[in-house]
């Protein structure tokens, strides 16, 4: 965790549990899940999606289980997959339980659709004897109608007290190894139930907006309701739901929980200005292809393109490496210190030459081995730059001057 974590508010301590080797709430990282969308009765085209998502930073996979040939696959599925598997249960008690007997090391129980007392009891139970945890899932679309007409709704207060009556079923037959979701499609909804749910229940709490939709827009929605609680100290897990390749949703949420501080970079972290007049270069292209670039290298750097040389090293010194573009150079530069100038048409490769040589040498190594005529040269094309575009573009000190005099009392 980083200084990025540090201003957000405190992480809310929840209690702690295990779906498989991944720890859920207490001290531990908030995870990110995803859901697989191929049929779990197919359990090459499963398992192959499974590594996927653990490759796109996925902690824990859940997997339909509507039906016995489900079941079944998730028994092959289970020893084979690199990540904890969840079972995602809806109207049958019966695929509740065989899920268990698969060896599944979660269960995802929709309130909603599972309704009757004896059956929820009789899972709990069966679930508290294997050490399985249950997610208690509400989703506003799916309220027991007798809660949707008591409270006028989905509301947050709807949503949280149909998890709290899931909740003392549980409670009923000694069974407490639980997280908690409150999903809604609308996103202020779903920041009110979990901002309800938090005050609640001390049990760990799984993040989302539901039924988010495709992209960029579900995108858009579900970071504006993840990340604002996130913020705010609430949350232990979380998922993503696009109606797009549930790689993009594991994706998302490793990336959210990087931009936050919240765990630590595993991969590429390209920042890049948004451009200006100063620029020398088309920045929007440069980006795009530093990203196609250096994504295929896999490393935790953040890397920045810039494109203007007056300002860009300066403004991204934070940033392990980047590139300053200048009239047809670039000037390259690790946290910010210059350390080779490079022809326009080789400043993607500088930069995918260089991240690889940080990856094995370190940022001390490299700066050590820089050009030292590099900051002269650099500092040369700052001064072309800054005679061509002028020193003083927005003319401020004759706008001072006019707002000194327009402020006279």
């Amino acid at each position: 965790m980083d200084v990025t974590a540090s201003a957000l508010s405190p992480r809310r301590i929840t209690r702690q549990i295990a779906v498989g080797s991944v720890k859920v709430g207490g001290d531990a990282p908030i995870s990110v899940q995803s859901m697989t969308t191929t049929k779990t009765a197919n359990v090459d085209a499963t398992l192959e999606q499974i590594y996927a998502l653990a490759g796109a930073g996925a902690d824990i996979v859940r997997c339909t289980c509507n039906e016995r040939a489900a079941a079944e696959g998730l028994a092959q599925i289970v020893p084979r997959s690199p990540v904890p598997i969840v079972a995602d249960i809806h109207f049958h008690v019966e695929m509740a339980l065989a899920a268990l007997e698969a060896g599944v090391q979660g269960l995802r129980l929709n309130p909603g659709n599972l309704r009757k007392p004896q059956e929820i009891k009789l899972v709990a139970a069966e679930a508290r004897d294997r050490g399985v945890p249950i997610r208690i899932g509400v989703n506003a679309g799916s309220l027991h109608p007798d809660i949707y007409e008591r409270f006028g709704g989905a509301t947050p207060e709807a949503l949280v007290e149909s998890a709290r009556i899931e909740l003392a079923y549980f409670e009923e037959v000694g069974f407490s190894d639980v997280k908690i979701s409150v999903k809604a499609s609308s996103v202020a909804t779903m920041i009110a139930a979990y901002r309800l749910a938090s005050s609640t229940f001390d049990h760990p709490l799984h993040l989302g907006v539901t039924e988010a939709g495709p992209l960029p827009g579900g995108l858009l929605k579900g970071t504006a309701g993840i990340a604002t609680l996130l913020a705010e100290g609430i949350g232990d897990t979380l998922r993503y739901s696009l109606t797009a390749d549930p790689v993009e949703e594991a994706r998302a949420g490793r990336q959210l929980l990087e931009a936050l501080g919240l765990r630590e970079r595993k991969g590429l972290d390209l920042i890049a200005c948004p451009s200006c007049g100063r620029a020398e270069v088309d920045v929007i292209k440069v980006a795009n292809e530093a990203q196609a670039a250096l994504a295929e290298l896999k490393l935790p750097i953040q890397v920045a393109v810039m494109g203007c040389v007056v300002n860009g090293p300066g403004e991204a010194r934070h940033a392990d490496l980047g590139i300053a573009a200048g009239k047809k150079r670039g000037h390259l530069f690790i946290q910010g210190q210059i350390v080779r100038v490079v022809p326009e048409d080789e400043m993607v490769q500088a930069l995918v030459d260089e991240a690889k040589k940080i990856a094995a040498e370190g940022v001390a190594a490299r700066l050590a081995a820089r050009d030292l005529g590099a900051e002269a040269e650099a500092a040369a094309d700052r001064a072309l730059l800054l005679d061509a575009k002028g020193a003083d573009a927005n003319h401020a000190a004759q706008r001072i001057e006019q707002i000194r005099h327009r402020t006279q009392s």
